[in-house]
């Protein structure tokens, strides 16, 4: 069972998250070099602008014109031609590898969480960080629990953590977050000095 997420803000935005899982690997897919809450914002923007979120429609779309769609204002992500090229990528990713369904990547032949971190891995623009903080958002949020996923997930999968957007829940745990990734990155600037 399966909670609503809380982690744009906005209730039609995460109300998407919660119902389309390509919404949610999308989303985590914009995260990067913007606010979370605007990174997961952004697939509802999408969904307002096109229709809706089958990867295979996004896939086929004539690049340009996505490109287009991606950087309509309010734009999708500060850098909108890089990410729209991502976005198509990881939806022929998902067509190609999971035949469309986004979920598969972590539901089919009932993988355990090495598996699921090795297949998030796989697509395009899922380093093993961001693959990382995902399969915590599906253990501590979307009810994934094959075997292993809090080792497979490493610091993200610890219960009680406010490290990443698998740990938000709420505004409270949002600030949460962020005071930690604050501390990380103040951690590292006085390292570095």
């Amino acid at each position: 069972m399966t909670s609503a997420l809380h982690i744009t803000g906005d209730d039609a935005a995460d109300r998407l998250l919660s119902d389309d899982p390509f919404a949610l690997l999308t989303g985590m897919l914009l995260d990067q070099q913007i606010t979370m809450e605007a990174a997961f914002a952004g697939p509802a923007k999408l969904h307002d602008r096109i229709g809706d979120l089958d990867p295979a429609h996004i896939a086929g779309m004539e690049e340009d014109a996505f490109k287009d769609v991606m950087a309509e204002k309010p734009a999708v992500h500060r850098f909108p031609g890089s990410m729209a090229a991502r976005v198509q990528d990881l939806a022929r990713a998902v067509v190609d590898d999971w035949g469309g369904d986004a979920a598969a990547i972590w539901t089919r032949d009932a993988p355990d969480g090495a598996e699921v971190l090795r297949r998030l891995k796989a697509l395009p623009g899922f380093g093993d960080q961001k693959a990382r903080i995902f399969l915590a958002l599906l253990g501590k949020q979307r009810g994934f629990d094959g075997a292993g996923w809090r080792d497979a997930a490493g610091a993200y999968g610890e219960e009680g953590s406010y490290r990443s957007v698998a740990d938000i829940v709420d505004a409270d745990s949002l600030k949460q977050v962020r005071a930690t990734k604050q501390a990380a990155k103040a951690a590292a600037k006085a390292a570095k000095a």
